[in-house]
């Protein structure tokens, strides 16, 4: 029998995580006495709470959508907090337990104050914030990444984390993301951000949207090739949520010049990736 490889055993919990997000049962019954440990992820479109047992298996998770996020930086404090605290809730109640300590995140290089604004967020909704790290490392440590790149590709930028040997060796974040292909697609059929933002994720128009946005894939490739300040390495994994698009990849693989991965279910590897950093 083939061995599974670290993106294949990836896979695994997040197609059996999907199941669970923002239903009504978690993947098993909590046990008397069991603490769990919880990732936050507040980005530009989505605020998105994980929940892990000890053993880092996925239990439960919840999102919802928001604008209270921009390019890596809170920039609506009470929005971010009332979405967690519901977050917080509806997970306390399919649980039945309560949420004690989290983790959080914030792209490369957005600096200390970055950081405590996430924990003041996470704090303000009665957790106790154990750590805040950085997305595409937490992304790496989800997919056990130990030689490779990680490319986390969120709402306002893309960060990028190279390992060599379990080392993270470099780290590097430039402000283009998602959130800039809305602003692309905008442009180009004369409409507003919101609208833009519901048009990106119309499946019947994939194909015609993607054509609008390849000059933004392939400048996040660009960044990717040109940016850190040592070279790449394979395997080269994509994840994040603006990456769900059938010929993101193929078009990404084809700029960096090399090939590159997308696990399933890529908006959710960074949020798994934060909760696994919430030891008590």
């Amino acid at each position: 029998m083939k061995k599974k490889s670290n993106l294949d055993i990836a896979n695994e919990k997040l197609d059996a995580f999907d199941k669970v997000v923002n239903g009504d049962k978690p993947m098993r019954k909590a046990k008397k006495g069991e603490t769990f440990k919880c990732g936050v992820d507040l980005g530009t479109s989505s605020i998105v709470l994980t929940v892990l047992d000890q053993g880092d298996t996925p239990i439960y998770g919840a999102f919802e959508y928001d604008h209270a996020v921009r390019d890596g930086i809170v920039v609506n404090y009470m929005e971010s907090v009332s979405i967690l605290k519901r977050l917080k809730a509806k997970a306390e109640e399919i649980l039945g337990v309560e949420l004690t300590t989290a983790c959080g995140a914030i792209p490369p290089q957005t600096g200390d104050g970055a950081a405590k604004i996430v924990q003041n967020v996470i704090e303000s909704a009665e957790f106790i914030c154990n750590a805040v790290v950085d997305e595409p490392t937490a992304a790496a440590k989800f997919l056990n990444m130990k030689d490779g790149t990680v490319v986390d590709i969120g709402g306002g930028t893309t960060g990028i984390s190279i390992f060599k040997a379990g080392k993270l060796i470099d780290v590097m974040d430039e402000p283009t993301g998602g959130f800039h292909m809305t602003l692309v697609l905008g442009g180009a059929n004369h409409i507003d951000n919101e609208a833009a933002e519901l048009l990106k994720r119309d499946p019947k128009r994939e194909k015609e949207i993607f054509g609008t946005i390849k000059p933004v894939v392939e400048k996040m490739a660009t960044i990717t090739k040109r940016g850190p300040n040592v070279p790449v390495v394979e395997p080269v994994i994509v994840v994040g949520g603006a990456i769900n698009f059938e010929d993101f990849i193929p078009t990404f693989a084809k700029t960096l010049s090399m090939p590159a991965y997308k696990p399933d279910f890529p908006q959710f590897v960074t949020p798994l990736g934060i909760a696994m950093y919430d030891h008590e």
